[in-house]
């Protein structure tokens, strides 16, 4: 199935898009007010079961969460059952491919601290809070996201490398690095 139409719902929340961007199955945005998503040109996001037969078991979700938060995508980038969520930024540069079902997260979605776990669980706001560690995540151009593989909070990709199947990645790793395990270490310089 074809969503072009959910393109309607991405201007309204000011989502920019450049040209040819390929929905397929039903996927979830959301831009926070006061946040920025930028999705280049030519980029096809799968968001249905029957879109990418890795087994997706999920729909892409792509979301800013904080005011001020940044997602970029860049142009010629493959996104499929991903959830790639945003308190600070994230940053994916052209000709990446993003297997499915990844996770990519700036955030740890709740404090370390039983204190301020106590204090964010009480948050009127429902979690808008500074209380949450996040920090900048950077991948490259020429990337490619293995299947299953969660990309944590700080984690800097150089151009060209490469995640293995289900890998967790932390850390800063120079280009045209293969990348894999748990926690995910070089295994190989490209």
């Amino acid at each position: 199935m074809n969503s072009n139409w959910f393109k309607i719902v991405m201007k309204v929340t000011k989502v920019e898009y450049g040209k040819n961007l390929l929905l397929k199955g039903m996927l979830l945005i959301f831009n926070k007010g006061g946040a920025k998503l930028k999705i280049g040109d030519n980029v096809t996001i799968k968001s249905s079961f029957l879109s990418n037969l890795v087994g997706l078991y999920s729909r892409t979700i792509i979301v800013t969460r904080a005011p001020g938060a940044e997602i970029i995508i860049g142009n010629n980038v493959g996104i499929s059952g991903a959830t790639i969520y945003a308190r600070k930024g994230i940053s994916i540069g052209d000709n990446t491919c993003i297997g499915g079902n990844c996770k990519i997260l700036d955030n740890d979605f709740h404090p370390i601290n039983t204190e301020d776990r106590l204090k964010l669980l009480a948050d009127i706001h429902g979690g808008d809070s500074d209380l949450v560690p996040s920090k900048e995540i950077t991948i490259g151009k020429n990337c490619f996201i293995g299947c299953n593989s969660i990309i944590l909070k700080g984690t800097v990709l150089g151009d060209g490398c490469v995640v293995g199947a289900g890998a967790v990645v932390s850390g800063k790793f120079e280009d045209n690095c293969m990348i894999a395990g748990n926690p995910a270490r070089v295994i190989r310089r490209l």
